[in-house]
């Protein structure tokens, strides 16, 4: 595929797998086969074995415009679908993922950042919404993704009055973990730092701290979370990187 087309660069660095939305003459907007080599590009990141984390960012400078116009203007629910499996991927990943978001996310790109676990900031991001003033209804779980992430309050402001957060106003809002300042290769350094402790551990036990995580999450009483993290940290216990762990503090210890 030729460069204007754009393409999903993906880049390993130790057990942290890069994503990279390379289409920078649209913006980054995802067409049909961006959103599809997205989709690919998570699966096998989640099928190689010494992948424990992702981190999603787009080539400066934007993280990513939305859908292409062209292809929503052509679209039926099966083509919205197929816009939709690259931040549905995303968002459905079994490994812990962190969007670093160094531009505007606008529309479907706001979907993407939304999808990720984490998000950090560069100076220059943006979150903008943008269905209403596009005279389109929002899709893609949007409006799921965002009352989530930030309240009924903040996300009825963005959808329905337009309201644009740049970098310090998403921090405040807990949109984004937090702002990274300097350029983008600080941006992507920090989001792979972020990434480090899950990247060193087994990666069995990060995929169950994940999935642990998102059913915990819908549960009302505490004491089925109790009972939910009791079968998997006893499956834990039985782990050998666990026994390691304990054989080296009883030699270091001298116990």
């Amino acid at each position: 595929m030729g460069r204007t087309a754009g393409r999903i660069r993906t880049e390993r660095t130790g057990g942290t797998a890069v994503l990279t939305i390379d289409a920078p003459e649209q913006r980054n907007a995802l067409t049909l086969e961006l959103s599809a080599q997205l989709a690919e590009a998570v699966r096998q990141a989640e099928q190689d074995a010494e992948v424990h984390a992702l981190v999603l960012t787009g080539t400066p400078p934007a993280f990513c415009a939305g859908a292409n116009l062209s292809a929503l203007g052509e679209a039926n629910e099966d083509a919205l679908r197929a816009i939709y499996q690259g931040f549905l991927a995303v968002a459905q990943c079994g490994l812990p993922t962190v969007a670093a978001v160094g531009g505007a996310a606008v529309g479907a790109g706001l979907n993407l950042a939304l999808a990720a676990d984490v998000r950090l900031a560069g100076p220059e991001a943006r979150f903008d919404a943008r269905f209403l003033q596009l005279g389109l209804h929002p899709g893609g779980g949007m409006t799921w993704m965002l009352q989530r992430a930030v309240g009924t309050q903040q996300a009825t402001a963005m959808t329905l009055f337009g309201e644009v957060l740049d970098a310090a106003s998403a921090t405040e809002a807990g949109l984004v973990l937090r702002t990274v300042p300097g350029d983008h290769a600080e941006l992507l350094e920090a989001a792979v730092t972020l990434t480090r402790p899950a990247a060193a551990a087994p990666r069995h036990l990060v995929t169950a701290i994940k999935d642990s995580m998102r059913r915990t999450r819908a549960m009302d009483k505490h004491a089925e979370a109790v009972n939910l993290e009791l079968i998997q940290q006893l499956n834990s216990l039985e782990s050998p990187e666990f026994a390691a762990k304990v054989a080296a503090w009883r030699e270091a210890s001298g116990r």
